[in-house]
Parts: C-alpha cells; sequence; structure tokens
C-alpha cells in the first residue's frame, strides 16, 4: 500500500481563543497540551487542529480569499486528506506525533467566512489531534501517516442525572462503567456527566458518534418513568437504526433478578458506526446489564466496523 504523506504549508498560532491565528512557521508540540503558547493547548482531546491545504485552495478557488490561520487551525499540510481518515490515525512529523481524535466540529456561532460565503469547510473537514510525542513542526517538512496495528474498540460514557449534575448526588455508576469496559480491552475516550436534558442528551450522542466516531456510548440512568427520564427519547431521536434486541435481552435477564425490570424504558441503537446502548442508573443494575451484555457486543461492533463479516450460523445473524 502506497504511503500516505503530506508537506506542512503552515504552523499557525494565537495566544487568545476566538480570533484568527497567525503563521509563526515553527513551534513546539508538547505531550499532554499542543502547540506551546496556543491558546487551544490543554489537557483535552482537541489540543491541535488541522486543515488540508487542497481544500482551503478549492474553496479559495470560490472566492473565499482566507489565508492560513483564518479558520483557527494549527496545522495546514498539502497532500493529506485529514476529514478521510479514521479516528485513532497517528501521524508523524519529524520527532512529533499526532493522534486523531476527532473529524470536524459543531459550529455555534457562524464565523465572518461562513457570513461572506454562506459556508464554512472547518466544521467538516477540520479535524483534532492530540499530542502522543513532543517535537518541532515546521513549514516544509513532511507529515506521514504512521502504519498503526489495528485498534481495540474505542467507548464513551454518559452519565444522565440531574443530581449528579449538580453534585448533590455522587456518580458510582460511570467510574464502575469505565472499569468494566477497560477490563473487556476497550479503551474509554470520553467520560460526560449530564442533567436530563433531552437537547443536551442528543447533542452530545451527536458528537460522540459523528465527531468523535467511537464504536460504543454507553448512556447510565434516565431511563424510567419520571418525567425528566428522557434517555430514550434522546437516543430514538439520533438513530439511523435501532438495534432493539440488544435492549429487550437486557430486560429480559434483568426480569430474572426483578419484576421491576419491565418498568425500564431503555432502548439501543445505531447512528452511523456507533453502537449505542441505554444501560440503568444504579451500580448494580449496571454490573448486571454489562456483565450480561457486554461479551455479545463484540460481534456487532465488529461488523460495524468492517472487522467482520455478518453469516448465517445458528449463532450469529
Amino acid at each position: 500500500m502506497a504511503k500516505i504523506m503530506g508537506v506542512v504549508k503552515a504552523v499557525c498560532a494565537s495566544g487568545v481563543r476566538g480570533i484568527q491565528k497567525r503563521d509563526v512557521t515553527s513551534a513546539r508540540f508538547k505531550t499532554g497540551w499542543g502547540l506551546e503558547d496556543d491558546a487551544h493547548g490543554g489537557d483535552w482531546h482537541r489540543q491541535v487542529s488541522l486543515l488540508s491545504y487542497d481544500k482551503v485552495e478549492k474553496f479559495n478557488a470560490l472566492g473565499a480569499g482566507v489565508s492560513h490561520g483564518d479558520f483557527g487551525e494549527n496545522l495546514v499540510v498539502e497532500g493529506i486528506n485529514f476529514s478521510a481518515l479514521p479516528v485513532g490515525s497517528r501521524l508523524e512529523c519529524g520527532s512529533c506525533i499526532l493522534e486523531i481524535t476527532q473529524i470536524g466540529k459543531e459550529c455555534h456561532s457562524h464565523c465572518q467566512i461562513y457570513h461572506k460565503m454562506g459556508d464554512c469547510i472547518m466544521p467538516r473537514e477540520g479535524v483534532f489531534a492530540r499530542v502522543m510525542q513532543d517535537g518541532i513542526i515546521s513549514v516544509g517538512d513532511v507529515m506521514e501517516l504512521m502504519a498503526e496495528p489495528a485498534q481495540g474498540p474505542q467507548a464513551a460514557i454518559l452519565i444522565l442525572s440531574d443530581k449528579g449534575s449538580k453534585g448533590e448526588r455522587e456518580d458510582e455508576s460511570g467510574p464502575l462503567i469505565a472499569r468494566i469496559l477497560a477490563q473487556a480491552g476497550y479503551s474509554v475516550v470520553d467520560q460526560a456527566l449530564l442533567p436530563d436534558e433531552r437537547s443536551a442528551i442528543e447533542a452530545k450522542l451527536i458528537d460522540l458518534s459523528d465527531r468523535r466516531r467511537v464504536d460504543l456510548i454507553l448512556t447510565t440512568g434516565g431511563t424510567g418513568f419520571s418525567r425528566r427520564d428522557v434517555t430514550p427519547e434522546a437516543t430514538i431521536a439520533v438513530a439511523d437504526r435501532m438495534a432493539l434486541g440488544i435492549a429487550e435481552a437486557i430486560r429480559a435477564n434483568s426480569m430474572q433478578i426483578t419484576g421491576r425490570a419491565m418498568l425500564s424504558r431503555a432502548v439501543s441503537a445505531i447512528r452511523g458506526g456507533t453502537l449505542i446502548v441505554n444501560l440503568p442508573g444504579s451500580p448494580k443494575a449496571v454490573r448486571e446489564s454489562l456483565e450480561f451484555a457486554l461479551p455479545h457486543l463484540g460481534h456487532g461492533i465488529e461488523v460495524l466496523r468492517g472487522d467482520a463479516q455478518e453469516c448465517a450460523t445458528s449463532d450469529t445473524l
């Protein structure tokens, strides 16, 4: 397979968030932070932003007239279509290694570029990465997609609780889910605690599925009869396809433990290449549900990732 390589055209930075960056031509990238002295650096998954030079030039051909850094990007590279790479891909530039963590971003307020053109490429073409190894990147350096072994599945945990989000109740289910997933070989890349607000839940599910592109999202809480329990509705609203057999099987297994399992409204669904499964809120029910269901989810996730073929044997669909 031919190597995927590109050439760095700009290295951009700014000391203040929310403004256009300027081309500094060379900068140090620090593990656990990002581009040194850049306002977007920090201990999070969006330490470095990248854009394909080819996509910027195509946009400029329409009359955009943008310069390097105008989209708020840190690196502009010619020859690599970043938005086509899977999350988890690693890029090597000199001694620096970057790992892609997110494809695209939500645009909360339209920038000047959008108001001028009626469009902006950053929300769909920009990618984000974290720095895995220190190094200096300069204009003219060669960047190369590293050959990586197949990665294990990535998971995210969404804890839904009004009291928990206010600090009025300690969350025990989230850390428990994280431990069980880690023991099963999953990489937990995001763990968020939100109130029972449907719009916020939907937005987070979309972000994790479309931009973080995790393989599995496990939600906990919000599946009962309370008027504030809206996790199933939020899940259904963002779903491309339902995978109801998972939720039905979890309920059937839980019915052997307690009849109150029939009161669960949990659902399971697919959005893009992401499987979303609603779990109960209590740690005891979470453990029972995961011990039963998790061993069976792997094959479905492999099919979604394209790592396995579905077959019509007696134990698979």
